[in-house]
């Protein structure tokens, strides 16, 4: 303790401490990372993983394993990466829906997401649409609340499960227009995607990444996108606001976060890594196919993204009445 003492009182000591921190990050990751995304293969979520992954393999030289546990609105997951060990081994991918929609629909999570994870970066703004099948007489926002409204017992609409930004995002288009509508959660975006190209289930909000493929080959038609503005990939598509829904709009996103109490250098190192794999030509390339745009925060920014996104949607869900029975 006398040497500790002395250490810090000639200022020895912070560098040290400092010169260790630098040794751990540079140290990690010395084996496999798994990432999980808690949802099905095939979201929006797994997507963006699985596109960045490789960058970050190749920038550390270790596997970052996408592991995909789907389940309970993405508490299945969210639950699992929470217990994990905060070593930086296990990372978890989240969105809007597992860090904002469903703690606020659920009043039996028992913590606040906000102050269990860590945050490491924001990856990407992820826009939500309105898609029906093909065979539904349906082409713009005002022709489907016209159906809806003159079918009996209203319609039922998918999502990639409760409290995910995409079933928000069907309940607050139900609480604006006044229509019958009923929720049908999945597992995640891809078993979403396989009823409605099979006609299983006629009406779904979904991430725009998810439905680009079938729409362009007229297996699903995308009628509307549910962010406050268009979107540069499809700008032909109109928003839920201008098809004749007042003060509509939603906003998905994907983000990395970690265990509490990851270390720092280790949240920084990531967030630096994320920065790089984004800024990639191929990246930004594939993110623009998809209908994503990489919007990198740091874990700071991130942090206070987060909070900002569920202080502005507390009072809606309030609103809309959504809980999870």
């Amino acid at each position: 303790m006398k040497r500790r003492a002395l250490l810090a009182a000639s200022g020895l000591l912070a560098p040290a401490i400092m010169t260790r921190s630098a040794l751990a990050q540079d140290s990690w990751p010395s084996r496999p990372v798994t990432m999980i995304v808690p949802w099905a293969p095939g979201g929006s979520n797994d997507v963006v993983a699985r596109l960045l992954s490789p960058a970050f393999e190749g920038r550390t030289g270790q596997p970052f394993l996408v592991e995909n546990r789907p389940g309970g609105g993405g508490a299945v997951g969210m639950g699992q990466a929470m217990r994990a060990r905060p070593d930086g081994q296990t990372l978890f991918v989240s969105s809007a829906s597992n860090h904002v929609f469903h703690p606020l629909i659920s009043g039996e999570i028992g913590y606040d997401v906000r102050d269990v994870f860590e945050s490491m970066a924001m990856w990407v703004d992820v826009p939500n649409v309105v898609a029906v099948n093909p065979s539904l007489p349906v082409h713009n926002v005002q022709e489907l609340i016209a159906h809806i409204r003159g079918k009996r017992g209203g319609m039922s609409f998918g999502s990639s499960g409760v409290g995910s930004s995409n079933h928000l995002a069907g309940e607050l288009f139900r609480m604006r227009t006044g229509l019958d509508m009923t929720h049908v959660p999945y597992r995640g975006g891809g078993p979403v995607l396989t009823d409605l190209v099979a006609g299983t289930i006629e009406l779904a909000f979904m991430n725009l990444p998810t439905v680009i493929p079938p729409a362009e080959a007229g297996r699903v038609r995308i009628i509307a996108v549910c962010t406050g503005q268009r979107v540069s990939l499809r700008p032909d598509l109109p928003t839920v606001a201008e098809g004749g829904v007042p003060d509509y709009a939603v906003r998905s996103w994907t983000g990395l976060f970690a265990p509490k109490g990851t270390p720092a250098p280790i949240i920084q190192r990531m967030a630096n890594l994320s920065k790089e794999a984004l800024e990639t030509a191929n990246a930004r390339a594939r993110l623009r196919d998809l209908g994503s745009e990489a919007i990198w925060m740091d874990a700071a920014a991130t942090d206070r993204f987060v909070r900002e996104e569920y202080d502005r949607w507390t009072p809606i869900v309030r609103a809309a009445g959504v809980k999870i029975e």
